[in-house]
């Protein structure tokens, strides 16, 4: 349910095709995400899921869609 609900909010905030994302698929490399990209992506999902603020070195360390995903699960 995260996964889904997080490749439907990375397709709408980088404009990408929800079936290239995966678990595996890296923000940078594979999606050209910028560290504002990622930032306001996490600020979405923050609001999305309910979680709180992430803060800014654990963004750091998100480099996967899984990595996003086990982030948020550990929130919620």
């Amino acid at each position: 349910m995260v996964f889904e609900k997080l490749q439907q909010l990375i397709a709408e905030q980088l404009s990408v095709d929800p079936e290239d994302i995966t678990m595996d698929t890296l923000l940078v490399e594979d999606l050209n995400a910028d560290s504002i990209d990622v930032m306001e992506l996490m600020m979405a999902a923050e609001e999305t899921f309910g979680i709180e603020e992430a803060e800014e070195n654990a963004l750091m360390n998100l480099k996967t869609v899984g990595d996003v995903v086990g982030y948020i699960s550990d929130r919620m």
